[in-house]
């Protein structure tokens, strides 16, 4: 223990150090002065440290580190021995003759020396900043640099390539979804009537197939002849009308409203086809009951589908109002659309199960996209007196290359964030392209909850008002044209649905195979 006492003008010193191994001072050193002392104890050669003198002299240049505490050296020396980083160096017993420490005022006077850096002028702070050499980071090795370059890549490459790729997929099986609703669904609806008309039994319960056709093709009817009473131009300029705050809230509004539907008529759709076939394998005996639930399920189903046809009508007339407005309504509803939907998004806590989930979301609203830019395609057509499709063009490409950087921006940051590597995507896309294999296409309500009844319930009522523009005014021929419009319109829609069937089995079939080939490659290796 080291005592002082201080009398006057002239300062007695007694000083004794004890060797106590159990008491320990509460006074804290000073880090830098503490790394000086183990660096000067490291210079010196084994055993020059290993009596009074020598450390004395070794506690002289560590005081003059402390910057004039002078409890600093006792909390320091109560220790009877310290570490270094070479070796263990025990404090000898010091005495009071100690010559570096017989003056009090000497050693605070050679404290006073260590100032801080600080500087005194503006001028000296800006010229220390400028002649002092950069701050280098210190070498981590290249494998952790390595690490940190590959997160950089996948941030800026690898999951916006995967994500689009998966996004892309995921529109072509909407497609097919949609097509089959327009194209495949009445043929067999046709079929299923005439075997039925050709049929020689009097009574036949019908199959399940039959019944979900059935019921699909009367929601189909119900909302496009609803729609059809909706009075488009009041409506488009009524929200015209309205600021462009007001025109990005009711858009978002609808946006809220568009995402509750699809969710709640994904489930409403699979109780209706499960009511379905519950009807056609139930006993005879509980057959009224499953009717009367198809009958209420059916209901639901109509309700819910026209409801959500409605919400994207009117998104579609938001959409029309704001490309064809003079007050760059578009751009505004873009920036701060997409930078919402980024600021929701992207400091999110998500799981790997949630990331994909959402991808199939951003994939369902790039479909709906696509339908109200058909609106706004076929309303130039009906309504446009001056050249409109260069402006069309325009307006469409910065709507999509705006969806394609929030996706790519959304995702990129999400999977950063959460950890989550490129190989998750590719993992997606492996799942859809197995589920586009083994499940036809009216079943991707169960995988990405996607029902097609309201944007194809949209694209009716657009394509009837377009039909009858070009109609002629004699009942003969007008009742010509509408059937030929309507056979061109269904071969052409046929065609395209092959067509996109096809190239989606053949790219799923594709990519498993290229999957197979990788797994037995890293298995061989």
């Amino acid at each position: 223990m080291i005592t002082s006492d201080v009398t006057g003008d002239t300062t007695a010193s007694s000083i004794s150090i004890s060797r106590s191994t159990t008491t320990t001072s509460s006074s804290v050193v000073p880090p830098n002065a503490r790394d000086e002392v183990w660096t000067s104890a490291e210079t010196l050669p084994d055993g020059a440290i290993s009596d009074s003198k020598d450390f004395g002299a070794g506690i002289d240049s560590f005081s003059s580190k402390c910057d004039g505490e002078p409890d600093v050296r006792e909390g320091y020396f109560a220790h009877q021995s310290y570490q270094t980083p070479n070796r263990l160096v025990h404090a000898p017993a010091m005495h009071s003759e100690t010559p570096q420490l017989l003056d009090w005022e000497q050693l605070m006077s050679a404290n006073s020396v260590c100032t801080p850096r600080v500087f005194k002028s503006p001028f000296e702070y800006f010229l220390g900043e400028v002649l002092l050499p950069p701050a280098v980071a210190p070498d981590t090795g290249s494998a952790e640099t390595d690490k940190k370059r590959q997160h950089v890549y996948n941030t800026m490459f690898h999951v916006p390539w995967r994500c689009e790729l998966l996004i892309v997929t995921g529109f072509f099986v909407c497609l097919d979804s949609f097509l089959s609703l327009l194209t495949v669904m009445p043929v067999r609806v046709l079929v299923f009537l005439w075997r039925l008309l050709a049929s020689k039994r009097k009574y036949r319960r019908l199959r399940a197939d039959e019944l979900s056709d059935l019921a699909s093709l009367l929601v189909l009817a119900v909302g496009v002849t609803l729609l059809q009473q909706a009075d488009i131009s009041y409506i488009y300029h009524m929200i015209r009308s309205q600021a462009t705050v007001k025109l990005y809230v009711v858009y978002n509004v609808l946006e809220i409203f568009d995402k509750l539907c699809q969710s709640f008529g994904s489930d409403v759709l699979q109780v209706v086809l499960n009511s379905a076939e519950n009807v056609a394998t139930c006993t005879n005996s509980a057959l009224l009951r499953e009717a009367m639930r198809f009958l209420l399920d059916e209901c639901i189903a109509i309700v819910s589908f026209v409801f959500h046809s409605f919400i994207i009508l009117a998104q579609s007339i938001t959409v029309s109002a704001a490309i064809r407005s003079h007050n760059n309504a578009l751009l505004t509803l873009l920036i701060s659309n997409n930078f919402a939907e980024i600021k929701s998004n992207v400091f999110k806590r998500l799981a790997k199960d949630n990331l994909h989930k959402l991808a199939y979301l951003d994939t369902v609203e790039r479909f709906h996209i696509v339908a109200h830019l058909f609106f706004v395609l076929a309303q130039n057509f009906l309504a446009a007196h001056e050249p409109w499709l260069n402006a069309f063009a325009w307006n469409a490409g910065m709507v999509f290359v705006c969806e394609i950087l929030v996706d790519v921006i959304k995702h990129a940051f999400l999977a950063k964030f959460n950890e989550i590597k490129p190989s998750a995507y590719s993992e997606f896309l492996l799942a859809l392209c197995k589920q586009t294999l083994t499940s036809q296409s009216k079943e991707i309500h169960k995988t990405m909850s996607f029902v097609p009844f309201a944007p194809a319930c949209v694209v009716i009522r657009v394509l009837i008002p377009l039909y009858a523009a070009y109609l002629p005014g004699e009942f003969p021929w007008r009742l010509v044209v509408i059937l030929f419009f309507s056979i061109l319109t269904c071969v052409f829609l046929v065609a395209l649905k092959i067509l996109v069937a096809l190239g989606l089995l053949k790219h799923a079939s594709w990519y498993v195979t290229r999957h197979k080939k990788k797994e037995k490659l890293l298995h061989f290796d």
